[in-house]
């Protein structure tokens, strides 16, 4: 999320920057800007896989401020643990770290378009983790603050 205020004003003081607001981070490859058009989700919200990507972070940025259902899980010895689920604000990016295990782009009760930023490049940058019970989000989390 941006700060209150610009940390540099350009295009002659009339565009405020924020900068260098995702850490991007990449093995090897390149930066990639592509568009996703996903469905919406809903409540309870069935989460049967967990993802990851180990040779690059993973940026969303929404287009029409559709909010995503969040879902994040910590490593444990190279397979996901317990997972979280949290709601974005209306318009907030969410920014995954490498290797983060996370849920797929899940829109909240709205389809949404977002931008995604990340690794293009050889080699294999995806890994799945099913679980053999799926996971049911029946609540989620209010967006953190700041």
């Amino acid at each position: 999320m941006p700060k209150p205020e610009p940390d540099k004003i350009i295009n002659q003081g009339k565009c405020g920057r924020h900068h260098d607001l995702a850490k991007l981070d990449f093995a090897d490859g390149r930066a990639g800007i592509s568009l996703f058009v996903s469905e919406a989700r809903h409540l309870p919200c069935r989460v049967e896989l967990v993802e990851r990507h180990p040779e690059g972070s993973q940026a969303f940025v929404p287009l029409d401020g559709v909010p995503m259902i969040v879902i994040v899980a910590p490593d444990v010895d190279g397979s996901p643990g317990q997972p979280e689920a949290f709601l974005s604000a209306p318009g907030q990016s969410i920014n995954l770290h490498r290797g983060t295990w996370h849920g797929v782009l899940a829109p909240f009760q709205q389809p949404g378009q977002y931008i995604v930023i990340d690794r293009i490049g050889d080699g294999a940058n995806l890994e799945e983790h099913w679980f053999k019970e799926p996971w049911i989000v029946t609540e989620i989390s209010a967006p953190a603050e700041g």
